[in-house]
């Protein structure tokens, strides 16, 4: 079966139809995931949040296949001009110190 996803406000309902369909439960994927089952009910809670990396192994673990295709008014665009490179060594625009960590707790690395 196929789902155009439009917004990321459909990622919601999309998920957890699969985990679903699938006989899981929260906690059964996040066990798979090898997080709580706090961290990924609020992955599935707001999916928007996350990084595509995390959202591919989400669905991975689902057995979902994400597939990108053009749309008919996709295809009739012209292309955006390339940006150039920068050149070896060049400075990135990237200055001063990390920033100082906030009161948030921290983030599970998974």
């Amino acid at each position: 079966m196929h789902y155009a996803i439009k917004t990321v406000h459909q990622l919601r309902p999309i998920l957890q139809g699969f985990r679903k369909s699938r006989g899981m439960t929260q906690a059964v994927m996040a066990e798979h995931l090898g997080v709580t089952q706090q961290t990924y009910a609020e992955l599935e809670a707001n999916p928007a949040a996350v990084s595509v990396e995390r959202l591919l192994r989400v669905l991975r673990v689902l057995g979902v296949e994400l597939v990108l295709s053009q749309t008919e008014a996709g295809a009739a665009a012209q292309p955006a001009p390339a940006r150039p490179r920068a050149k070896p060594g060049a400075p990135t625009g990237k200055t001063g110190p990390a920033r100082p960590a906030t009161g948030r707790r921290p983030r599970e690395d998974w």
